[in-house]
């Protein structure tokens, strides 16, 4: 899926992860240091990631106006676009990944059991699709 993810829309899985987080995130934006967490990245591995997606126009850099330090990643409408086309195609992979290993009613049964998971009310989205 990473392979197709890059030769379809340019975007590595850990930059396409990226992309819908920030996303999800409240303002579209997050710190970079929250985003390394949840991306299981280091510093310097989030901000290589990042460093790409800003070239592209993807994502945008902000100063947090009540401390120095702290920087965010914000998503732009570019970014929002290339995730909206990238989500298309990436969700249908994984529906076909799913539907070709399992019949509809083990399907069911994967979509209840996961749907109990925390977070998995937030994780399905009408434009991003799920991730």
């Amino acid at each position: 899926m990473n392979a197709r993810l890059v030769a379809d829309h340019g975007l590595t899985i850990n930059a396409y992860e990226a992309l819908l987080l920030l996303y999800r995130a409240e303002d579209q934006r997050m710190r970079r240091v929250d985003l390394a967490e949840k991306l299981i990245l280091t510093a310097s591995g989030v901000t290589r990631l990042l460093d790409g997606l800003e070239q592209a126009g993807l994502v945008d850099r902000a100063a947090c106006a009540s401390d120095r330090r702290v920087t965010y990643a914000v998503l732009t409408e570019t970014g929002r676009a290339k995730l909206r086309k990238a989500s298309r195609s990436h969700v249908a992979d994984i529906r076909e990944f799913f539907e070709t290993r399992f019949s509809a009613e083990e399907l069911d049964q994967l979509a209840g059991l996961l749907g109990r998971l925390p977070g998995a009310a937030e994780a399905v989205d009408e434009d991003c699709g799920a991730g």
